[in-house]
């Protein structure tokens, strides 16, 4: 109970810091467009994943095993953050959250083609109450969709299939390569962007973006400790704390409030994911895990995910 307790803690605090590091996003994205962002944060971090990269003493080439299965999740990954961090700069941070939480949905629908999970009536029951709560905070009919909830949306089914992928080729790929490509793909074609979005940032503006890689190192660092202290289904449901940091940040920073219709389609999402989550560590429900192993936030290529980190940690309660 008490290892549980401490992992549910650690994991709270780690979406402490993912809540701040969108703060950041959101802020610099009044000035810059997401490209921009996120060039100058994964090249904040590449020193961090290089060292990481180079005490790697596995054996192998960083050939991939599964090349067009890699070239599929580095680009849904990359895409991801263009639009995760898009919609940041045009939506409330309530709804961005409310929208991104669908990706546990979503992983458990993708889960079945890719992964040939079964879904039972109870999960698939609740994967379509989860999306009436999706379609409640985005009330199509009464207000009228603009392209940040477009580009939240595309977020979500993005980061969806970037770790189902993770999950089909993970065991069978090395670590370095499931790093690695998706980061050089994100510098080269964001370097690519930079002629015709840049502008030019000051020094503070460039200390924020440091800030962000910092605040994902922190947030990546207690995630790990969260999963080697408690199990998954202890620590999963934390990532829905972001929506009190939401609230709170919003008001702080940005002048944002949450409406009724955000707040009660947040609620169901919440309720359907938590569900899920529960369904997939009772014994015998799921085979694959799919939403229980996806243990990073959105990949967004600029930083590895945490299950490529726990590998070069001690295995957790939760590790085969």
């Amino acid at each position: 109970m008490q290892s549980n307790l401490r992992g549910a803690l650690l994991s709270l605090g780690a979406f402490g810091f993912y809540a701040t590091h969108d703060v950041v996003v959101k802020l610099l994205g009044e000035d810059y467009s997401s490209f921009q962002i996120m060039f100058f944060s994964g090249l904040m971090g590449f020193p961090l994943v290089t060292m990481m990269l180079m005490s790697d003493r596995s054996e192998g080439t960083l050939i991939p095993r599964h090349p067009w299965w890699t070239a599929l999740r580095s680009v849904s990954a990359v895409a991801t953050g263009v639009m995760g961090f898009f919609a940041f700069s045009q939506l409330t941070l309530a709804q961005c959250y409310a929208i991104f939480f669908a990706m546990p949905l979503l992983i458990t629908l993708m889960a079945i083609p890719l992964l040939g999970e079964r879904v039972g009536l109870r999960r698939g029951l609740a994967v379509v109450v989860g999306l009436i709560g999706v379609l409640i905070v985005l009330r199509p009919g009464n207000e009228p969709l603009s392209i940040g909830h477009l580009a939240a949306l595309g977020a979500a089914v993005t980061g969806a299939l970037t770790s189902v992928i993770v999950r089909k080729i993970g065991a069978e790929e090395r670590s370095a390569v499931l790093m690695l490509y998706p980061m050089v793909l994100s510098f080269v074609a964001m370097g690519a962007m930079m002629p015709f979005v840049y502008h030019p940032m000051p020094v503070t503006h460039l200390g924020l973006t440091a800030v962000m890689a910092l605040q994902g190192l922190v947030g990546a660092l207690l995630i790990i400790a969260a999963y080697r202290t408690a199990h998954a289904v202890i620590v999963a449901p934390m990532q829905y704390s972001q929506i009190i940091w939401a609230a709170l940040y919003g008001w702080l920073f940005f002048d944002e409030g949450i409406d009724v219709f955000t707040a009660v389609g947040t609620a169901v999402i919440i309720a359907s994911g938590i569900y899920i989550v529960m369904r997939e560590g009772t014994p015998s429900v799921s085979q694959n895990r799919p939403v229980l192993e996806s243990r990073s936030r959105m990949d967004i290529g600029t930083t590895p995910r945490i299950s490529h980190w726990l590998k070069r940690f001690d295995r957790g309660p939760d590790r085969p």
